[in-house]
């Protein structure tokens, strides 16, 4: 079934896709946790309609299929006047994505801390700033951790809808491989090999950190 038409070269080729698909997660993360923690707070402590106004603009892009709003960014970009990569718009909308769900994982997390704690830190003389750092972010940390651990693996995955708009990451290198060598199988088994490879310590880690927090 399997034959040596898949080289070393074509190995290290899915591995450069990887490392296109390591830095659209990177990226996607960090824009995502960025904003979904401004947006969080936001939808947490000022209740009422700019809330409101927020998180149905959220529910647009949690609603509508990422491919779609992939392939539509990437068509008006030009027709705007905007001359930016494919990669670029990848990362900017993997960013959006993410965020639209990282915000309700921090809205959630903050609104978990009981009231009577943030009120007894306020009553001690704690300003607003103190109460965030030292009271809400460490309980919201330990109650989002997991939410947010599955959204950056998600991403992850997901960013391998990019290959619509012409980038070659872990999926699409994988497809250019399989046209060439006519192995499916393997390179599909290789490029599945690699995401576990990429997921796995970060999945770990995250279980490592709950257990020490557990612990404490």
């Amino acid at each position: 079934m399997f034959n040596a038409s898949v080289s070393f070269h074509d190995v290290l080729f899915m591995l450069r896709g990887a490392g296109v698909t390591l830095l659209l997660t990177f990226w996607a993360v960090v824009g995502g946790t960025t904003l979904g923690v401004l947006f969080g707070l936001l939808r947490a402590s000022a209740p009422g309609w700019p809330s409101f106004a927020l998180g149905a603009v959220l529910d647009v892009f949690r609603s509508v299929p990422l491919l779609i709003q992939i392939i539509l960014v990437n068509a008006f970009a030009p027709i705007l006047g905007f001359d930016v990569s494919a990669f670029t718009i990848a990362c900017i909308v993997l960013a959006v994505y993410g965020a639209a769900y990282c915000t309700e994982i921090v809205r959630a997390s903050v609104l978990a801390v009981p009231q009577p704690t943030r009120r007894a830190a306020r009553s001690l003389g704690l300003t607003w700033a103190d109460d965030l750092t030292a009271i809400v972010f460490p309980i919201a940390l330990r109650v989002g951790l997991p939410g947010w651990i599955g959204l950056a693996l998600g991403l992850m995955k997901d960013s391998a809808l990019v290959l619509w708009i012409g980038v070659i990451e872990l999926l699409r290198s994988s497809q250019i491989v399989v046209t060439r060598t006519q192995q499916p199988l393997l390179v599909l088994g290789i490029a599945g090999a690699i995401y576990f490879l990429i997921s796995f310590p970060i999945a770990r880690a995250g279980a490592w950190f709950e257990r020490r927090w557990q612990d404490q």
